[in-house]
């Protein structure tokens, strides 16, 4: 997922201006431009014409290059040699008159359109543009740390905010859509079809707030069912509801931080610990790897030793076909497809190891629940 600049045609903000070209485009009375351009043929037709009777040869190529010389006058960039009676010269006037005319009408639009252009990317109207970017539905006080630490991650991440505020409540740090997460052209200008990552924060800790989670990820569900959805809730007794609409994981933070208060107070400095593995930029990470063939068979004893060994990183679970299994026993062997969830120092340690892809999968794992399955 990191940033890669691309040819130009492929940039976010050249899809970003095309978007409001073709907005645009859909607004303004195309007649006019055509009767426009249409005159400009006729006078310069009729120019041309007199000025080729009056001082040229009634040729084909004089009227021609007549016709060159009131095109490029009413541009501004004409051969004032061309005519040489009074009467040419009042014609080169009058195209001269109406090209200033033309162009000032057409630096109006230009001008006009940067305007809008910048008036509606402050005001969250725009299109994001981006690829392979994250979209966060919804603000909160977790959605504003999950900027932090998405901005901080070395992944570099872009982020697309999808929020009904008057102003972006990101600054700088991420595209911000103004819009209903719930509707679809708002989440479109977001770039949900083309996004890897959709999360969802509640507004505010009501149940309301949850139910309109449901509603965003069946929202997004529609329009991208293969964009992976992660959605804090609020209460723990609406998680069978977004099991129903199709949720690829779900955080309940309540629960999350009550567990782990209790587990502190028996146990000082497991808050830190655990604070520690999550953050972005902050000593050993969390990262999930691709385990390439050569691992297919090896026991999860050995493979703890191959990893600490190569690569400095410590196993801590196992991902299975959407499932997750927590300090597996010893005679737990890899199989085609799994995936090692690690910790390590950094991206660059666990090299050549790639990151794995995200896939299809059921909701978060409870770790009090889910118990291994063994393969011998």
């Amino acid at each position: 997922m990191s940033a890669r600049i691309g040819p130009l045609f492929h940039s976010a903000f050249l899809r970003r201006v095309l978007w409001h070209v073709r907005r645009v485009g859909r607004q303004v009375d195309r007649r006019f431009f055509l009767a426009l351009l249409a005159g400009l043929a006729a006078v310069v037709s009729l120019a041309a014409l007199a000025v080729t009777v009056v001082e040229k040869d009634l040729t084909l190529a004089a009227f021609g290059e007549s016709f060159y010389w009131g095109i490029t006058t009413v541009l501004g960039q004409g051969d004032a040699s061309h005519v040489t009676s009074p009467f040419g010269w009042v014609v080169s006037w009058l195209l001269a008159l109406f090209g200033v005319g033309i162009l000032a009408t057409i630096t109006g639009a230009l001008v006009g359109f940067v305007i809008d252009f910048l008036l509606k990317e402050g005001q969250g109207m725009g299109a994001a543009g981006h690829r392979g970017h994250i979209v966060v539905c919804g603000w909160n006080s977790t959605a504003r740390d999950l900027i932090d630490e998405l901005r901080s991650d070395e992944y570099e991440a872009r982020v697309v905010v999808v929020h009904e505020a008057e102003k972006s409540p990101v600054g700088d740090d991420a595209y911000f859509v103004r819009g209903d997460t719930t509707n679809a052209d708002d989440l479109k200008r977001a770039g949900i079809e083309e996004a890897a990552a959709a999360i969802i924060c509640p507004t505010d800790a009501s149940n309301e707030a949850d139910m309109r989670s449901i509603l965003t990820v069946l929202a997004i569900e529609d329009l991208a069912p293969k964009v992976r959805t992660v959605v804090e809730v609020n209460n723990p007794k609406h998680v069978v509801h977004f099991r129903r609409a199709n949720v690829d994981e779900v955080l309940v933070s309540s629960r999350l931080a009550a567990r782990l208060l209790a587990r502190t107070a028996m146990y000082p400095g497991l808050s830190e610990v655990v604070a520690d593995m999550v953050a972005g930029g902050e000593g050993a990470e969390l990262y999930c790897v691709e385990l390439p063939d050569g691992y297919l068979g090896v026991s999860i004893d050995e493979l703890s030793a191959r990893m600490r060994h190569d690569h400095q990183a410590t196993v801590l679970a196992v991902s299975r076909n959407g499932s997750s299994f927590v300090n597996p026993p010893s005679d737990f062997r890899l199989a085609p497809g799994d995936d090692a969830v690690v910790l390590a120092e950094s991206l660059g340690t666990l090299s050549p190891l790639k990151t794995a892809k995200p896939r299809d999968s059921d909701l978060v794992i409870d770790l009090d629940e889910r118990q291994p399955s063994t393969q011998s």
